[in-house]
């Protein structure tokens, strides 16, 4: 039988500016798995940690950023593991931050703040260009889901 398991996140970074949220990607280093592709925050979540935990842990290691307010997207991304015959199933989050330096971690060698459309077409993931579609629908609708799926930090 194939495992269910949620063992990463998937953290979508913005900032705004005038009115226009600008969103962070990272490029792998070549010595990552999936290397030299472009994606938002991810990470492994740890023994005991609670996936939005997970999402502010991997923003520091990875950014160094400071978040301002972290939300859960209304999308919930997925991925099958044939090797380990295990069905992904990955939390999805956004951090808003103000500033756009970065500190990167060895993981990645480049970062870019992109537009929405930008971000779609440098995204390798359907799922993770999915996640982007859906933060940047609920931040430029002023959604009430912002309201309800904010998360104290």
């Amino acid at each position: 039988m194939t495992d269910i398991v949620v063992r990463v996140v998937d953290c979508h970074v913005f900032r705004m500016v005038e009115s226009t949220p600008l969103y962070l990607l990272l490029k792998r280093s070549q010595n990552q798995m999936y290397p030299n592709i472009w994606q938002c925050v991810t990470g492994k979540i740890e023994q005991g940690e609670k996936p939005h935990e997970a999402a502010l842990r991997e923003l520091k290691e990875e950014t160094s950023l400071t978040p301002i307010n972290l939300w859960t997207v209304d999308q919930v991304n997925h991925f099958f593991e044939a090797e380990q015959n295990r069905m992904n199933i990955i939390p999805v989050f956004a951090v808003e931050v103000d500033s756009a330096s970065i500190k990167m971690s060895p993981e990645h060698t480049e970062y870019k703040w992109c537009s929405v459309k930008e971000g779609e077409k440098l995204l390798l993931w359907n799922q993770q260009k999915k996640g982007l579609k859906v933060l940047h629908q609920m931040i430029i609708e002023k959604s009430e889901k912002l309201a309800l799926s904010q998360i104290s930090i």
